[in-house]
């Protein structure tokens, strides 16, 4: 079905995340100059509540943007895909058995046309920038972001300059220049790759995509929460867990969940939402632990994790408010822990999961034997890429 048969978007304006201050959306934004913290797209979802519906959905395009009415482009001429969404809920029974649970299921976001969930960001975040007509786009990244940008960019014939850390993933590295993006690496960390490409769009006149800098990657994230209730014939599981660095995705699945309540396709239930951080990079859950909820940059980060390896997050509030509104918790791994559980996800499911996605396994463990999730509730595992991704260090971690 064409995207011009839908009701098209309902984008109303924009909301900073902190302080409720609107702004119109039809104009370019990053971060509120005020206070630096998000904006977040608003919809008449009574309006949206009108087309998109239960029934709807079952002759609707198999992608992400089946939810037109709720993303953030206009004009669907402006929509940039290459299939992204629409991802597998796998039911996780051998492993589940494994565990002794009763309903494990693992939402496999390494299906997508970039091997990641970035591929759902950085569509939305493309699109609404060529409809803002912002054509130069850069990004630092930690891997796959970078590789999801020169994707879609290529795609829509703009620009992309990329900046990562020297020891960003191979495999991204690789996907940038084949893509034809402008790849810069650089010393040190993600943090520091940011103020690199954040003067680069200063000098240079570049249009920063950065993670939450910009109010639409997050609208491609949040569609991984439409799809699993959806597929879960519109219930929500007790329990979601989610690998987390920047934090674009548990922000995104918790405002999903807003949303559909708003649309009447949920109730006020909502899932205990867990956030996973790497031991070596964990400022989210020390900030969590600490009862706080902005976090202090986390010094010399160090994980085979690279989409975990983010020592400060421009979210930080909105990850550990929506784990506390939830009854969820959030807790730390080690890179032992996750390069046994990628092992065994491949093992028992034939998934092959980034470290991020073992993550989540490594995490269930823990809640397990703590009873923090009892073996009889619906959990959701988030495998957010593939470890194809990964295999230069995957590779030598598992015995190569």
């Amino acid at each position: 079905m064409s995207y011009r048969t839908h009701s098209r978007s309902q984008i109303t304006h924009l909301e900073c995340s902190l302080s409720g201050e609107t702004v119109d959306h039809k104009y370019p934004h990053r971060l509120n100059p005020e206070n630096g913290k998000p904006y977040l797209a608003r919809y008449d979802l009574g309006k949206a509540s009108e087309t998109l519906t239960k029934d709807s959905l079952a002759d609707r395009e198999s992608n992400m943007w089946r939810y037109r009415e709720v993303m953030p482009v206009v004009d669907p001429a402006n929509i940039v895909t290459l299939g992204e969404g629409h991802t597998p809920l796998h039911i996780a029974e051998r492993l589940g058995k494994h565990l002794g649970m009763k309903s494990l299921l693992i939402k496999d976001e390494g299906v997508n046309p970039t091997g990641s969930f970035k591929a759902r960001g950085l569509s939305a975040a493309v699109s609404k920038a060529l409809e803002l007509g912002q054509t130069r786009l850069t990004m630092p990244s930690a891997g796959n972001a970078g590789g999801a940008l020169s994707a879609y960019s290529a795609a829509a014939g703009m620009e992309a300059h990329v900046y990562m850390p020297k020891d960003a993933p191979y495999a991204n590295q690789v996907e940038c220049i084949a893509h034809g993006a402008d790849l810069n690496l650089v010393d040190g960390f993600i943090t520091d790759a940011g103020r690199v490409s954040g003067k680069a769009a200063e000098e240079r006149g570049f249009f920063d995509v950065s993670t939450l800098k910009e109010p639409y990657r997050v609208e491609g994230k949040k569609t991984m929460g439409y799809e699993i209730v959806e597929q879960l014939g519109f219930q929500i599981p007790d329990v979601v867990i989610y690998p987390t660095g920047g934090g674009t995705g548990i922000v995104g699945i918790w405002k999903a969940l807003d949303e559909l309540e708003e649309l009447g396709w949920i109730g006020p239930e909502r899932p205990r939402m867990v956030c996973v951080q790497a031991e070596g990079c964990a400022p989210l859950v020390d900030a969590y632990k600490k009862g706080v909820e902005f976090a202090d940059p986390f010094l010399n980060p160090s994980t085979l994790a690279a989409g975990m390896r983010v020592p400060a997050a421009v979210g930080d509030f909105l990850v550990i408010r929506a784990v506390r509104q939830s009854g969820g918790t959030a807790l730390t791994v080690t890179d032992d822990q996750m390069v046994d559980s990628v092992r065994d996800m491949s093992t028992y499911e034939g998934i092959f999961p980034a470290p991020e996605g073992g993550a989540t396994l490594s995490a269930l463990q823990i809640l397990l034997d703590s009873h923090q999730v009892e073996r009889d509730e619906r959990v959701v595992l988030l495998n957010t890429g593939s470890g194809m991704k990964y295999l230069d260090v995957l590779g030598p971690a598992l015995g190569l």
